[in-house]
């Protein structure tokens, strides 16, 4: 039987006049690894506080079970700004008692890329004091990680990380014996890693088994549920009196109630986006053109991003942008921005951006633009626009989508000023929409949203007509919106991933292998290079001299061909069969590449 670790009896917890939680019984065993949800001001961080005893509860009762070991990581950390990166992650340690230890080289590795932590200028010597926010909460997740645990706490753990970063820290949690209660947006995070939900909702938590995916139809059958039950008790009297006229023989049949639309929102699988009609939509909204990039260099400051990118975005495309931290996904945005902004005056370092006439540009960066803070928030939407053409005929006030996202009518009236800052990147995105652009760029658009704001967003831009990129460090957000995904992998190039995220993984991964490989193989002295194995025969180095010419000969005539369907695919942008079947010759020729390229690799190692 698991051992109880953590107990909340009847725990009530009120600010002014608002009640986040009311008589919440609770409890956490060992092994239970439990995923915290619900909408930004709802009492998730409340909650999770209560229980690792930050924040005294109004009512009810916490206990601890003794000698518990408990590791909590807030949203605002508690390091030491004068202490350095070492002092506070291994403490007094010598650098072989922790370089030694594999739990310590596996966080550090999986959360700053190898032990030197590359990024930080001096190393595990850097002072925490002028660090960004970011820099600090991996330190601080790296602290909590390396200690041993009876149960974690995790407020947002997956902030501030990139992909590679979430997929360590979910592998990571999943093999720990610490139990794990968390509290995240990140969906694709907690199907990997939790195996209960709660859903806090109104001052009460509801419990499920799974993880995301099963919350989800649990929930949508708990809430039919509850529906059939308040259509029940609305129509009581009403039926009542129906069935008293109809005679006594009537009353003795049983009423059936139908429920198959439930059924099939439970059991089916949601309509996938019409991309034939959205992709003619956006033609006619767009024309033939929307980007076009030439021989195209891009530089932030003296440091070159992407060199020699040639690569276009037509109407209708729907791409999502992955990459290290660094290697110029917002760079690269922002360079077709201001092309835009400017029409075509603005150019990057070298080659040329072409941008499509009708090109209307919405660009959602991760700084929230500051309003004034007396507006309201329904002002603020109005100032933009009264109502918003959503395509296919769909059409919505101001009012009607501030309340898809969250804002009801009450909320509508608040000024900008008292917002958190989700609900103000909420705003953002809505003040985007208002404007009815045909060319949307979200650069990390699910900072600070909710799960049930999430699914809203992803409901409007599924049938929404027009070009997208999307930068995102949330996979299931990449995955629901977009279409296609595109790889920064720090060299300079931009590439099409067939298989999407998990491909772009797979490639870092090797990239690392290789890394280590070639470090492992270095002479460690002169008097060890004297024993090394001989040199390869010179038939077999002119052999793989040989194949490395033939495979950059067809890597050329690859990206010719690829350069030509593009080119193709703007001709013909109308026509959607023949897109279509030149979609699939791009994506055939992109996999070819891919494989050429690690063959390339392969015999360049050697």
């Amino acid at each position: 039987m698991a051992v109880n670790l953590v107990n909340l009896e009847a725990v009530s917890k009120a600010y002014a006049l608002r009640s986040l939680l009311d008589g919440v019984s609770l409890g956490v065993n060992e092994g239970d690894r439990i995923g915290v949800v619900g909408r930004n001001g709802d009492g998730k961080t409340t909650l999770i506080r209560i229980l690792a005893r930050l924040e005294d509860a109004d009512t009810g009762r916490v206990t601890h079970q003794g000698g518990l070991r408990l590791g909590v990581l807030t949203q605002h950390d508690s390091l030491d700004p004068a202490a350095t990166v070492r002092q506070e992650v291994v403490g007094d340690l010598a650098d072989h008692q922790w370089a030694g230890d594999s739990r310590v080289r596996d966080v550090l590795t999986g959360l700053f890329g190898s032990l030197d932590l590359p990024g930080f200028e001096q190393g595990m010597d850097t002072v925490i004091g002028p660090l960004s926010g970011g820099e600090r909460r991996r330190i601080a997740l790296a602290k909590l990680l390396i200690a041993e645990q009876d149960l974690i706490v995790l407020d947002e753990p997956t902030n501030h990380l990139d992909v590679e970063g979430i997929a360590w820290l979910a592998g990571h949690l999943r093999e720990r014996r610490s139990a794990l209660v968390c509290v995240t947006h990140d969906r694709w995070f907690l199907d990997q890693v939790c195996t209960l939900m709660w859903d806090v909702q109104r001052g009460t938590v509801h419990e499920y088994e799974g993880g995301y995916s099963d919350y989800v139809f649990a929930r949508a059958e708990r809430e039919r549920i509850a529906a059939t039950e308040e259509t029940k008790r609305q129509n009581l009297m009403r039926k009542e009196l129906a069935w008293l006229r109809r005679g006594a023989p009537a009353r003795t049949s049983k009423p059936r109630f139908r429920i198959e639309a439930a059924n099939e929102l439970i059991a089916g699988e949601p309509p996938v986006r019409d991309s034939a009609e959205l992709m003619r939509f956006a033609n006619s909204r767009l024309g033939k053109t929307v980007f076009e990039l030439e021989d195209v260099t891009v530089q932030a400051g003296p440091k070159v991003l992407l060199k020699h990118l040639t690569w276009q975005l037509g109407p209708g495309d729907r791409v999502g942008l992955v990459g290290v931290n660094g290697a110029g996904k917002t760079s690269l945005l922002r360079a077709l921005a201001d092309a835009a902004r400017s029409e075509g005056e603005d150019q990057p370092a070298a080659g040329r951006v072409k941008v499509g006439r009708t090109v209307k540009l919405a660009y959602l960066s991760q700084e929230v633009a500051e309003l004034s803070p007396t507006v309201r928030v329904l002002e603020a939407v109005e100032q933009v626009r009264g109502r918003v053409d959503l395509g296919k005929g769909r059409e919505m006030s101001a009012s009607q989508l501030c309340e898809r996202f969250g804002f009801v009518k009450d909320k509508q009236w608040t000024p900008v000023g008292d917002l958190s800052g989700g609900e103000r990147r909420r705003l953002q995105i809505l003040r985007l929409l208002m404007d009815e652009p045909n060319v949307l760029f979200l650069d990390e658009p699910t900072n600070d949203l909710d799960i049930e704001t999430l699914t809203q967003l992803e409901d409007l831009l599924d049938g929404w007509p027009g070009s997208m990129v999307v930068i995102s460090h949330d996979r299931f957000f990449l995955e629901r919106t977009t279409d296609r995904v595109f790889a920064l992998l720090g060299d300079g190039t931009l590439r099409m991933l067939p298989r999407g995220v998990d491909e772009y993984l797979e490639r870092r991964e090797a990239v690392r292998r290789q890394a280590a490989g070639s470090a492992a193989s270095a002479p460690a002295s002169a008097s060890a290079s004297a024993v090394s194995a001989p040199a390869k025969p010179a038939a077999v180095s002119r052999a793989a001299q040989k194949e490395l010419q033939r495979l950059e000969r067809q890597l050329d005539r690859n990206a010719e061909q690829q350069a030509k369907l593009h080119a193709e695919m703007a001709e013909h942008a109308t026509d959607f069969e023949r897109v279509a079947g030149l979609d699939v010759r791009l994506r055939e020729l992109a996999e070819q590449q891919a494989e050429l390229e690690m063959r390339w690799l392969e015999l360049a190692d050697d």
